[in-house]
């Protein structure tokens, strides 16, 4: 798919008259910096959707250790208790051992010696019980400890998804509120070669070029300019909107004379036209970027006349800014 972007040109394109090089060299250094800048955009708009993810993908791993690790923390809780019922049974063994040490003193050298044996084998028994008890106590308190800090990260990370859903929504909401400005703002002129469309997180406006120009011509109307006056009004009282003016042709060749040589110009000078216009209309020029296509993406593929009056036309893509998004990914 070819693309290219021109910014806002100066002056009024006089047909019968040659474009200097100087000028020519301007514009090129302009094109360059409006396509650097609509590539930087896209990067950070995949950078955006990519983090986003990371963070979902992230949640959803913790929960699994999160559960991971109550499972454990039962696990090891019911070892505590059975091993505190062992200590307790051998603590009882040792005191009836000791009650035993008492009898056996009276009973034979031989004898005591066996007792002593067994009560000496019983309390290593007991020490080593102890000694795993406090093991697994310890175990335990490092779980635990690790599980809190687990679960705090978690919900600050699900604080931060719940945020970016949150800006999310609001931008979504914002786009269908622009919409619906633009529809109420523009509703005399729907049936008149104008429609009104969101998709992607954005709004197009399009407007055919029989409500804008006349055939080969890039001299807006009476009609066109009163359609972009309405428009500029909405555009005014929305400034966080950023703003495409896209030209579009058939593939019928350029048919003209003078500085323009084919459809690529004639769209880039059209959509040129529309943002020299909105910017007489008071919309701020640096929200404002004009775009050629030419031929190359028609909304219908056919080679009818009906077909190619659909692909001749201009479209205002409106997109919201999306700085705070962005910030809070970059914390």
């Amino acid at each position: 798919m070819k693309r290219a972007f021109l910014p806002v040109i100066l002056g009024t394109f006089v047909i019968a008259s040659c474009v200097p090089k100087r000028q020519l060299d301007d514009l090129e250094a302009k094109y360059n910096a409006e396509k650097s800048k609509r590539e930087s955009l896209a990067t950070e708009n995949m950078e955006l959707e990519k983090k986003s993810d990371e963070l979902e993908a992230w949640k959803n791993e913790n929960l699994k250790r999160l559960d991971f690790l109550a499972r454990d923390t039962t696990i090891q809780g019911k070892s505590i208790r059975q091993l505190t019922t062992n200590y307790d049974q051998l603590d009882k063994t040792y005191k009836e051992l000791l009650d035993l040490q008492e009898k056996i003193k009276k009973g034979s050298e031989a004898e005591a010696a066996k007792y002593m044996k067994e009560l000496d084998q019983t309390s290593k028994r007991l020490q080593e019980k102890e000694d795993k008890l406090g093991q697994l106590q310890n175990e335990l308190n490092g779980k635990l400890d690790s599980l809190s800090q687990l679960s705090s990260e978690l919900e600050a990370r699900e604080a931060k998804v719940k945020e970016l859903q949150s800006i999310i929504s609001r931008k979504d909401s914002a786009v269908n509120a622009l919409r619906n400005k633009i529809s109420a703002a523009l509703l005399g002129f729907e049936n008149k070669g104008l429609t009104i469309t969101r998709k992607n997180g954005k709004v197009y406006v399009s407007l055919e070029n029989e409500l804008l120009f006349k055939s080969g011509s890039y001299t807006v109307g009476s009609e066109g300019k009163k359609a972009l006056k309405q428009l500029a009004g909405v555009l005014n009282d929305n400034s966080d909107i950023n703003i495409m003016v896209e030209g579009h042709t058939d593939t019928d060749k350029y048919s003209g004379s003078g500085a323009l040589k084919d459809n690529w110009d004639l769209s880039v000078v059209r959509a040129t036209q529309i943002v020299k216009i909105l910017e007489g209309y008071k919309v701020d020029s640096q929200r404002l970027t004009a775009a050629g296509r030419g031929e190359y993406q028609p909304l219908d593929e056919g080679k009818t006349a009906e077909a190619k009056r659909k692909n001749r036309r201009t479209e205002i893509i409106l997109t919201p800014k999306l700085d705070e998004l962005y910030n809070m990914l970059q914390n």
